[in-house]
């Protein structure tokens, strides 16, 4: 899923300059023994054991003796982490109240001497979670209100998310969609996506096709280059945009298989999920330049979060080293959601527009993405700003510098001809 994923029980610094290794095509899932019958095209699943598998002549910078292949699925996993008991018995009910996942690759990120580590705090279960505001809601951007068939979303008039998947490789803390992520049920068959394609193809103003859940990711290389072949095959679509945390938290995901399955007539976009620059790590940068020698475009999605990220100069690192490191261009910065539980990693509006206004000026354009509120309801998002407008009369306006100057500004426009020396003074008096 785009902003990551937690599912209740009950429902559905930079990397040192080094040379890094290129991933073997030999890696793929799909060339895993592992990966039959279910990497078939009809059963939409990666085993558990290929998305777990701990990396291979890689080197973490907070790998820890005894974690190397810890790897978390399930709550027992908890267990051999090493997490304070004082800590475990304070979060237990959120434990059972939720379900876990991380790979291995990703847990190596985490400074266990640290309880407040940003990567740690995003996988973790925390007491907060189960805080709930009656104004937090189930469904925080509107998709059921939004969706004409199963597991497509049109709220967008030129663009639909599909979902193939709602299973995730990790299980984000701050998950935004919590009702219809799902880890019981990991296959699901292309026949269960036909409403959705059917629907795609009678519908010419739809030019993207979002692929998200769910990670698309956790599907087999041979499952996603059918889905893939599907979508190429309707004339209108222009873009195929995939949403995914794997090169993120499973880096060794991303393969020369992986790439192949993407290869078609479409534009291809990967959207991945950053939220903290301790994320970006080797096998990372080795997974970036893999897509962005393919010649994907690759954009960055990040969620503010109270403290993990809600900071001028963690966020400037990690949108620096996103495209100095990575090649890969912030986005959105999402104001956290209205998610049920979220309210201890909720910030307010004035805090982030805060953090953006020190940002502009101070950060290349390049580095910077675009604040956003996702409104509830589905009504989409908008823009937050900040806005530099410090008063305006007619088409005289004032603005402010990045440097906190106040700087008058006259439009010269034909609607706004200059007007006589004598009219001039006269308005002056």
């Amino acid at each position: 899923m785009s902003r990551g994923s937690s599912v209740p029980s009950s429902a559905p610094s930079g990397p040192s300059a080094v040379s890094w290794p290129t991933p073997s095509p030999d890696a793929s899932p799909d060339a895993s023994p592992d990966a039959s019958p279910d990497a078939s095209p009809d059963s939409f699943c990666v085993p558990s054991s290929v998305l777990d598998a701990p990396p291979s002549g890689s080197v973490f910078m907070h790998a820890k003796p005894g974690l190397s292949a810890s790897v978390l699925r399930h709550r027992k996993d908890l267990d051999r982490l090493p997490i304070a008991a004082a800590e475990r018995a304070r979060s237990q009910a959120a434990e059972q109240a939720y379900n876990v996942r991380a790979p291995s690759q990703y847990l190596q990120q985490i400074d266990w001497a640290n309880a407040r580590d940003p990567v740690r705090l995003q996988v973790v279960p925390q007491a907060e979670e189960l805080s709930f505001d009656p104004r937090e809601v189930d469904d925080p951007i509107g998709d059921q209100r939004h969706s004409p068939v199963p597991r497509l979303v049109h709220r967008y008039p030129d663009r639909v998310l599909l979902m193939p998947t709602y299973r995730c490789a990790v299980y984000c803390r701050h998950c935004f969609r919590k009702e219809t992520v799902d880890d019981e049920d990991a296959r699901f068959r292309l026949s269960s996506l036909e409403p959705a394609l059917s629907y795609i193809a009678e519908h010419a103003e739809i030019r993207e096709v979002i692929v998200t859940g769910g990670d698309p990711l956790v599907l087999s290389n041979a499952q996603l280059a059918q889905l893939r072949s599907r979508l190429d095959a309707i004339p209108h679509l222009r873009l195929l945009r995939v949403h995914t945390r794997l090169p993120v938290v499973q880096p060794s995901r991303v393969t020369a298989g992986l790439v192949r399955a993407f290869k078609g007539r479409l534009m291809v976009c990967i959207v991945t999920h950053f939220n903290h620059p301790r994320e970006i790590s080797e096998p990372t940068v080795v997974a970036a330049r893999t897509l962005r020698e393919a010649g994907f475009m690759l954009l960055n999605q990040t969620v503010l979060l109270r403290g993990i990220n809600d900071d001028p100069q963690t966020l400037q690192t990690l949108f620096r080293e996103l495209v100095y490191t990575l090649g890969i261009k912030p986005y959105y910065l999402h104001h956290c959601d209205l998610t049920k539980g979220l309210t201890h990693l909720r910030t307010t509006i004035d805090a982030g527009l805060a953090i953006m206004g020190r940002l502009r000026g101070h950060t290349s354009g390049v580095c910077l993405p675009q604040y956003v509120l996702d409104l509830p309801q589905g009504h989409g998002k908008t823009p937050l700003g900040p806005l530099f407008v410090e008063s305006r009369s007619g088409f005289d306006w004032v603005f402010r510098s990045f440097r906190g100057e106040s700087c008058p500004y006259t439009e010269v426009v034909a609607e706004n001809p200059l007007k006589p020396v004598a009219e001039a003074a006269s308005d002056g008096k």
